[in-house]
């Protein structure tokens, strides 16, 4: 099924992990997209692993925190592509620390990546999406529904929930031009980002002990959350806006 033939989607944080499994899934459903990240090799990489051709796949990178950045992504989609149908607000970063060791550094860290990336983004490409419509998906967090003690995460947690406050507000602002914008929640999913603050050894130790977590006994893989994103992000969820859906594998249901 391609489901995005047509279609122009530009994606944050596209070079590894869920952004990575997401341009992947638009690709093979008919899409062209442009990756964005900090590490420009790491994109390009990313960009000829998921499209030899090099037609259906173009990279822009820079550091989401910055607004001029996010403008830039939604320019080479406009540009290259002639269009933007769909954003995916993706780049995040997570290192959980205890509330009464994070820094304002820690804090701007997680705000100006994670909301403010999020925010201007989502304004440049309703600007280009504004005549024509379009979709915006952002990765919200199971950590800003539900704190866990086990990953402190007061600063990332306030910064997601953000996010999610975000996607309700810009529903009803953007409903006029018939842009929709609804977000995922994940839970623990295997992703490198774990690698940004543990060892490899240590990955391979801790993220196992998060399985029975989750009430459907595993932890979540990037896919998982590409194919709820690609749902959130189609036709098929053509009535749907304004909505956080938790891809928790059952975290957020309760426990067992």
């Amino acid at each position: 099924m391609e489901r995005f033939t047509g279609k122009a989607v530009a994606i944050t944080g596209g070079g590894s992990g869920i952004g990575k499994a997401t341009a992947a899934r638009f690709v093979a459903e008919g899409a062209r997209v442009v990756i964005n990240g900090r590490d420009v090799a790491k994109l390009e990489a990313t960009a000829r692993e998921i499209d030899p051709s090099g037609r259906n796949v173009v990279v822009s990178a820079g550091d989401i925190a910055d607004p001029a950045t996010g403008a830039a992504l939604v320019e080479a989609a406009v540009s290259r592509f002639g269009q933007l149908d769909v954003l995916v607000n993706n780049a995040g970063v997570f290192n959980p620390k205890p509330f009464l060791e994070l820094t304002e550094a820690d804090y701007d860290w997680y705000l100006d990546t994670i909301l403010k990336g999020k925010f201007f983004t989502a304004q440049a490409a309703a600007k280009a999406m504004k005549d024509r419509g379009g979709a915006i998906v952002q990765t919200g967090s199971m950590w800003a529904i539900q704190a866990i003690g086990a990953t402190p995460s007061a600063a990332y947690s306030a910064a997601n929930a953000g996010v999610h406050a975000m996607v309700r507000n810009l529903a009803i602002e953007l409903a006029p031009f018939k842009i929709r914008i609804n977000a995922v929640a994940p839970a623990v999913i295997e992703t490198p980002v774990y690698s940004t603050f543990m060892s490899a050894q240590q990955v391979r130790d801790v993220l196992p002990t998060f399985n029975a977590f989750h009430p459907l006994g595993r932890n979540g893989q990037p896919g998982d959350v590409a194919e709820a994103i690609l749902f959130l992000a189609s036709d098929q969820a053509a009535w749907i806006t304004g909505t956080v859906l938790p891809v928790d594998g059952g975290v957020t249901a309760g426990r067992q």
